[in-house]
């Protein structure tokens, strides 16, 4: 099975977090994405990995 393609607004919304925040994170090489017709998605696994790792816990700092 292929692995699922998200959106920008599909990993801001699971993640809860604004999308701009998630181009920053792509920006940053905290997260990986790839372009499928010029536009950001992210794998199914990468989001995954992202988890797994606490890759947002520094921004619930507040």
């Amino acid at each position: 099975m292929a692995d699922e393609l998200l959106t920008i607004d599909q990993v801001a919304s699971e993640l809860q977090l604004h999308p701009d925040t998630i181009r920053r994170y792509i920006r940053e090489k905290r997260l990986r994405a790839t372009r499928v017709g010029g536009r950001l998605r992210v794998r199914r696994s990468e989001l995954d990995r992202f988890l797994s790792e606490g890759e947002t816990s520094e921004d619930n700092l507040d």
